[in-house]
């Protein structure tokens, strides 16, 4: 096994937790019982130190993330501005490992942040994934001009998470 280096912190966990509340969208990975990989795109809220994702109770993702509660997380971070639309610019992306926790759906009317998220026919019948980090937050052109992302040594960065 090879264990590559990353760069130093830029930026500190809360500067990090910050970016990752003004999104709204990322990758959610876990593996099943079986062991094979899964992932798959969803809408969050960050409340605290905490991720939430809604899914349907009976989905593969209630399913598979209640059988180990480990999951991996990656957050696209838009880069760019007005130039993103006229240059294939990439995302800056904030990758993370984290313990999730099943909660019943009744626990989604005091979370106005994600309630916003829930199409209003779901929410009735919804089973919310807290999603705490653990370990390091994994930075790649986050806090780094644009051109400095096309240099691996200079874009990635890591600092524990919160």
């Amino acid at each position: 096994m090879v264990i590559e280096k990353v760069g130093a912190a830029r930026l500190s966990p809360q500067q990090v937790w910050k970016v990752v509340s003004r999104a709204s969208f990322a990758v959610l990975s876990h593996v099943t019982p079986t062991g094979a990989p899964r992932s798959s795109g969803v809408v969050y809220a960050v409340s605290g130190g905490s991720m939430y994702v809604a899914v349907a109770p009976d989905s593969w993702k209630a399913r598979h993330i209640g059988a180990d509660g480990i999951v991996a997380v990656t957050v696209p971070v838009r880069r760019g501005g007005l130039l993103s639309l006229m240059l294939p610019i990439p995302p800056a992306t904030i990758s993370f490992a984290g313990v999730a926790t099943l909660h019943p759906g009744d626990q989604l009317a005091g979370m106005p942040e994600l309630v916003r998220l829930v199409p209003p026919a779901r929410r009735s019948d919804a089973t919310i994934v807290e999603i705490r980090p653990i370990g390091h937050f994994v930075t790649y052109g986050v806090d780094v001009p644009l051109r400095q992302m096309r240099d691996p040594a200079q874009a990635r960065a890591r600092t524990a998470s919160i």
